[in-house]
């Protein structure tokens, strides 16, 4: 029993380090490419955009972790679970960055796009990778 559960900890772990590779290696070029835009705009906080991905990047990869560690045990309650961590995640953005963003009284595109971009991308992500690891 003992040297089953620790491959299965072993088999979870590798499906997450892969997970936070693809994921990283992703939402660094698009972070490259948004600071690379940002620089045009005099007003726009960088600092914003680098507390935006890191976020979605921590929340991303903790649900991703739930789920993968629930599968086993617990499917039936996965699109629950992951339903629930989309939820926070956009508690999260109308909790701590809305207010950021809505201090001068105006969100602008570039300002929207700073956590919509690096929200998507982990979105895509979580989706595509939980769809295929309950597919096996």
């Amino acid at each position: 029993m003992w040297l089953n559960l620790k491959g299965l900890m072993k088999s979870n772990l590798y499906i997450i380090f892969k997970f936070i590779g693809f994921l990283l290696a992703i939402l660094m070029v698009s972070f490259a490419m948004q600071l690379h835009f940002a620089s045009f705009y005099a007003h726009f906080k960088i600092s914003i955009l680098i507390e935006s991905y890191i976020v979605n990047i921590v929340m991303a990869v903790g649900i991703f972790s739930l789920l993968i560690f629930l599968k086993e045990k617990h499917t039936p309650i996965l699109g629950f679970v992951y339903m629930g961590g989309s939820l926070i995640k956009f508690a999260v953005f109308f909790a701590f960055f809305n207010p950021i963003f809505k201090k001068d009284g105006n969100i602008d595109a570039l300002e929207s796009l700073s956590f919509l971009v690096p929200y998507f991308i982990c979105l895509f992500f979580e989706t595509s990778h939980l769809i295929r690891l309950i597919n096996k």
